[in-house]
C-alpha cells in the first residue's frame, strides 16, 4: 500500500503546521514554502483539509488556516484527501464492483475487516507524533 502524492504532501504540510504554537495562523503560500509542496498543490490540499473539518479557514487581514482540532490522526488526514481507507475497490461495498471476480469472489465478505484494522493503525497514528518526532 503506497500513499498518492497528495496524501503524502497533505501528511507533509499538516505536520508542518502543527509544529506551530496552538492557534497560529498559516496560508497555503507559507506551508508550500516550508515543506517544498507546490503552490496550487498546497492551495488545493488546505481546501480539502478544511471542507473535511481539519483546518479552520480564517478570512480577513492576518486570515489563514488553524488546526481544527488537537486529536487529528494519520487515518483523519488521508481519508480527507483520499476518501474512506479500503485496501481493494470492493471492501465494504454490499453491491457489485467491476471486479471481474465479484460475483464469485469469497474473499470479499471479508476484506473489510482487513480495511477497518489498517485504518485503526494509522488512526493510532496522532499528528501530534509525527510533528514531535521530524
Amino acid at each position: 500500500m503506497r500513499l498518492t502524492h497528495l496524501a503524502d504532501y497533505a501528511v507533509v504540510m499538516m505536520t508542518a503546521a502543527a509544529r506551530r504554537a496552538e492557534g497560529a495562523r498559516l496560508s497555503a503560500t507559507v506551508l508550500a514554502e516550508e515543506t517544498g509542496v507546490p503552490l496550487p498543490t498546497a492551495q488545493k490540499l488546505v481546501g480539502k483539509l478544511a471542507a473535511a473539518g481539519l483546518l479552520n479557514s480564517v478570512r480577513g487581514a492576518g486570515g489563514g488556516f488553524t488546526l481544527a482540532r488537537p486529536d487529528i490522526s494519520l487515518a483523519d488526514i488521508i481519508e480527507a484527501v483520499e476518501g474512506p481507507i479500503a485496501l481493494t475497490q470492493c471492501s465494504g461495498a454490499e453491491e457489485a464492483s467491476d471486479c471481474a471476480l465479484d460475483a464469485r469472489c469469497r474473499v470479499k465478505p471479508h476484506m473489510s475487516v482487513v480495511s477497518t484494522a489498517v485504518r485503526g493503525a494509522l488512526g493510532a497514528v496522532s499528528l501530534q507524533s509525527l510533528a514531535s518526532a521530524s
